[in-house]
């Protein structure tokens, strides 16, 4: 005659499901741990392709004394130096400073 051993049968299946319960938290841990490194790698990436903020507009052209225009003429040389101003950029700022 077999005896029963409800007390070690429900041992046996409540550590199952004890360690299958681990196993899963495990694994929803990991695919947590992932998707915030994922997360992360995406904000970085979009930090760095983030446009460029728009281009300094030249100033407006001088109407009297040559300085003025030689200071304007070397300002915008200087932000065409910074990479600012593209080279079109410059040269249509540079003709209408000159009035060409």
């Amino acid at each position: 005659m077999f005896r029963r051993r409800p007390l070690l049968r429900a041992a046996a299946v409540g550590g199952g499901a004890y360690v299958a319960g681990k196993r899963t938290a495990q694994r929803r841990a990991e695919q947590e741990s992932m998707d915030y490194d994922q997360d992360a790698r995406i904000s970085a990436l979009e930090q760095q392709q983030a446009p460029a903020p728009p281009p300094a507009q030249a100033p407006p052209p001088a109407q009297s004394g040559g300085s003025a225009l030689g200071d304007q003429l070397s300002q915008l040389a200087e932000l065409h130096k910074q990479g600012v101003l593209s080279d079109d950029e410059f040269a249509s700022a540079k003709a209408k400073l000159l009035g060409t």
